[in-house]
């Protein structure tokens, strides 16, 4: 009994951690969905600015102005490989943690089964213990009834 007691402290140990495995999980997939969210807004914000850009390509600019123009995009075109670098890493975390959880249903799964099958051992024992009770009684009233007939002749 002692074993199943070990064994059911194991099973709420092993749920712990796959609800603690879980939150990672939906922590790490937020952090990632944020990180697209601003990948995709510093790509916008860059679309746009290029957008605007070329409706003044049929006036005349002023080189300086192009000079740091171009230069701008080149920091915006930086950022977004850098975010783009944040986002694969991210995207890589989610994925661990997904294994993580993963891992940690399959340990409560496998101890539950444990679980299961020790119970279902302990029931067994059980009723051959109660079956071997009612034998010996049946055994004993038989010897009972036997003695107290005697001998018929």
């Amino acid at each position: 009994m002692s074993s199943l007691n070990a064994l059911n402290v194991a099973v709420e140990a092993a749920t712990r951690k796959r609800d603690a495995a879980r939150q990672v999980l939906q922590d790490m997939q937020r952090v990632a969905q944020a990180g697209q969210a601003q990948l995709e807004q510093l790509s916008g914000y860059a679309q746009e600015t290029q957008g605007r850009w070329g409706m003044r390509e049929g006036g005349t600019v002023q080189p300086e102005v192009m000079y740091h123009h171009y230069q701008f995009i080149g920091k915006l075109e930086h950022a977004i490989g850098l975010q783009s670098g944040v986002v694969q890493d991210q995207a890589r975390r989610v994925e661990q943690a997904r294994q993580a959880l993963l891992q940690a249903e399959l340990r409560l799964t496998s101890l539950r089964k444990v679980v299961e099958r020790k119970q279902h051992e302990l029931a067994i024992a059980q009723m051959r213990r109660e079956q071997k009770q009612t034998d010996e009684r049946a055994s004993l009233r038989l010897t009972v009834a036997n003695r107290g007939m005697g001998p018929q002749e």
